[in-house]
């Protein structure tokens, strides 16, 4: 079994490792390593919460040495700002005691901030396509003496319509630059920007990529849509630690934080509507424990990387299978268990059939608890829940049903 001094020889690397009590690598961290320090272009797959954040930044911060010269020389791309922040917060604990240093270069922050610090000579450019592109189309950075270019996540990046961005970044890098793709999937979209981009690559593949982790007891319940808050409550009252709920527009993720605040629940909301301040507050205090319930939509979620979530509930169906295994790769992380349930009403039971089929995975029938309530509306105080309704306590068998997927918010 490998230990971390089997892979890196930088002393401060070695340090901070041990000081984060970072002693074996995750197998995508002791198969991704080796060749990326030998300069090799790299493809690797993983499951959501496997670490590669440290299959990547290790190697960069090794390469670039004890005495790095100034000005940019690694880009990490990412395809949300959250995701970015949480990059550097990595970079910046294995980089303490080396002269590198990160920078981040992402949209709805002070721009001001982020060309200081590149300009005091950042060596590591952590980055959404979007703003980089900005700042390279403004001549405010240069890109040539990029030396290792990294896309984190590209599956997500290309689903977000970010190819032409990442096409035109990759241009302006230097032409014999070393390689990285980290994701989650391998689609026909990141196998053509492999094809081109990439020289003869390693390539690396852990575990299931389009399934849940082994330790992930995923179940799901079938529930009315006014039934569904009270389920919801009864899973909290049943079960500890914190919930990441996902809702599929940015005002159900609103309005149903607000009802569970209105219960009693400590709970927030994030989403693309929310400001980078809002959303970073919210993250932090979900992290810190201030909050027990995040409701998130997909784009905003993707970023969350937050350890010990102990549930994940799906209150929506996701737009496409694969964002199901985005979904609830945020429990069960680093090799815990976690628990995520999804909800499904009557009329979406071909939608999950759907799920299964394409994942190849089949989600536990769970017997939806008796007593719970019809949620009301209520001109005066909002939304309440009414009497009990038993016609929602069995879980009926599954009906044929045209496939169909709401549109996200």
């Amino acid at each position: 079994m490998f230990t971390f001094p089997d892979l890196v020889t930088s002393p401060a690397l070695l340090k901070n490792l041990a000081a984060g009590k970072f002693v074996t690598p995750t197998p995508i961290q002791a198969e991704a390593i080796p060749p990326a320090l030998e300069g090799r272009d790299l493809i690797a797959t993983a499951q959501t919460g496997t670490g590669k954040t440290f299959a990547f930044a290790l190697p960069i911060l090794e390469r670039l040495g004890p005495s790095p010269a100034r000005g940019p020389q690694a880009l990490v791309l990412s395809p949300t700002r959250e995701l970015a922040l949480q990059i550097h917060e990595s970079f910046a604990m294995l980089a303490q005691g080396t002269a590198v240093r990160s920078a981040v270069v992402v949209g709805g922050m002070n721009e001001n901030a982020q060309l200081r610090t590149l300009r005091q000579g950042a060596q590591v450019i952590i980055a959404t396509p979007g703003r980089l592109c900005d700042f390279l189309d403004r001549k405010l950075v240069a890109l040539a003496a990029i030396r290792i270019a990294v896309l984190d996540e590209a599956d997500r990046m290309l689903d977000m319509g970010f190819l032409p961005a990442v096409e035109s970044i990759l241009r302006r890098t230097a032409p014999g630059r070393q390689t990285l793709f980290f994701s989650a999937t391998l689609e026909n979209s990141v196998k053509r920007l492999v094809d081109k981009h990439l020289k003869d690559p390693v390539r690396i593949s852990i575990g299931a990529i389009n399934k849940p982790a082994e330790k992930i007891d995923t179940h799901v319940y079938e529930v009315e849509q006014d039934v569904k808050l009270s389920l919801l409550h009864h899973l909290l009252d049943s079960g500890d630690g914190s919930f990441l709920v996902f809702a599929r527009t940015k005002r159900g993720a609103d309005r149903l934080s607000k009802r569970l605040a209105a219960g009693g629940v400590k709970a927030t909301a994030i989403h693309g509507d929310r400001t980078q301040n809002q959303r970073n507050t919210a993250l932090r205090g979900f992290q810190s424990g201030q909050y027990r319930v995040l409701v998130a939509t997909d784009v905003a979620a993707r970023g969350i990387h937050v350890d010990n979530i102990a549930h994940v509930v799906n209150y929506d169906l996701p737009q496409q299978p694969e964002d199901f295994v985005h979904r609830i790769g945020r429990t069960g992380r680093a090799g815990a268990r976690g628990v995520a349930s999804t909800f499904r009403t009557r009329g979406e039971r071909k939608d999950v059939q759907h799920i299964e089929r394409t994942l190849k995975i089949r989600l536990t029938e769970r017997e939806t608890p008796t007593g719970l309530r019809r949620e009301e509306k209520s001109s005066q105080s909002g939304p309440v829940l009414a009497a009990p309704n038993p016609s929602h306590s069995k879980v009926r068998s599954f009906q044929p049903r045209r496939r169909r997927f709401a549109a996200a918010g």
